[in-house]
């Protein structure tokens, strides 16, 4: 019993530990995980798991290894920012493999990529033929931004001289059947306005609402539990 209890003490210890770092060092990070950054996770990792499953290590030991190795993940971040030379060793750059519509087989050489996985890259921005790019860069996330040449693009409002509109957020007030106060809050609305929608519509109740979700330009619209979808 009392190796559960120090087993369960030591996850919860990690556990902790690793979600205040995830936090300490931003959205960004997971955003765009570089080479550096997937390495520092698993080691992370690795330092976390080996020191709760190891029984001579102790909780000081596990703090102690995510503190540091946070502690040298702050450093390279710091160096990163303060000093543009270390960019490129330290997280990469990104790399065009495509210019003027013409496939640079050095820089595919070089990131170590053939022709069925770019290919495979581009399909994920929805480019399915080589024909359509302009530019093609493979990101240090490993993930590919495309250029498309101006017959294949899309054009905008601008383009069709179509007059701008003012664009709005959408706001979910209702999730699974409970309001959101929070959300309800800052559209500016109340419990009686949303009653009132939901009355308007035959709804006897949020918890028969499995989505709603509001628009300041579009008004309010509804998914409910039956799976049936509707709009104002």
């Amino acid at each position: 019993m009392s190796d559960l209890l120090s087993t369960s003490v030591e996850l919860s210890v990690g556990f902790l530990a690793l979600l205040i770092m995830t936090k300490l060092l931003g959205k960004t990070s997971l955003a765009q995980v570089t080479p550096f950054d997937f390495i520092s996770a698993l080691i992370l990792g690795e330092l976390v798991g080996n020191a709760i499953y190891d029984d001579e290590v102790r909780l000081g030991t596990i703090l102690y290894s995510v503190a540091f190795w946070g502690l040298l993940v702050f450093l390279i971040e710091f160096l990163t920012q303060k000093f543009r030379k270390t960019r490129g060793m330290l997280e990469g750059n990104p790399s065009v493999v495509i210019r003027n519509g013409r496939i640079d087989r050095e820089q595919m050489k070089k990131n170590k990529v053939d022709l069925n996985e770019l290919q495979n890259l581009l399909r994920q921005q929805s480019v399915f033929s080589m024909r359509e790019v302009a530019y093609a860069i493979i990101e240090t996330d490993g993930s590919v931004t495309v250029l498309k040449k101006s017959q294949y693009d899309q054009p905008t409002n601008k383009d069709l001289n179509v007059p701008s509109k003012a664009v709005y957020l959408p706001i979910t007030l209702i999730s699974d059947g409970q309001i959101d106060d929070d959300n309800l809050e800052q559209a500016g609305l109340s419990r009686e306005w949303l009653q009132q929608q939901l009355r308007e519509r035959n709804i006897s109740s949020p918890e028969d609402v499995f989505f709603l979700e509001w628009k300041l330009d579009e008004g309010v619209y509804i998914d409910l539990m039956d799976n049936v979808g509707t709009s104002n």
